[in-house]
């Protein structure tokens, strides 16, 4: 679990650190950097429920809100077919941010979630 820390440690440093030229760091700067705190301190054991609850609330909420959106990945996935999200960014095509957006959440999920289950296992013997 520590190579798998240390890499999200990194990989949620640098996605904040990318959130410069976007149109709201103010939102995702923090976001990502909340992920990598959780993993560093998920590196030395420590467990905060709160902290974890605090994190799932947040990041679930503005994943369904991103999902539901009317310029979200619904609409990305019904309306636009599923486009290539990889493409370069439009200002005519907001829901490729949405959906790149909602991608950056669901893998904060799946981190914390990965995390949060090993920690609460071994709670028994931190």
């Amino acid at each position: 679990m520590k190579s798998f820390n240390l890499l999200f440690i990194v990989f949620f440093i640098i996605s904040a650190a990318l959130q410069y030229n976007d149109p709201d760091p103010h939102i995702w700067v923090p976001i990502y950097l909340y992920g990598a705190y959780l993993c560093y301190k998920a590196l030395y054991k420590q467990y905060n429920p709160i902290l974890y609850l605090i994190g799932f609330a947040g990041y679930i909420s503005y994943a369904v809100y991103l999902f539901f959106d009317k310029q979200g990945v619904l609409t990305w996935a019904i309306e636009h077919h599923a486009e290539n999200i990889a493409a370069s960014m439009e200002a005519t095509k907001p829901w490729i941010e949405e959906t790149r957006e909602f991608g950056g959440l669901l893998i904060l999920i799946i981190v914390l979630t990965i995390n949060a289950l090993w920690l609460r296992r071994h709670r028994s013997t931190l």
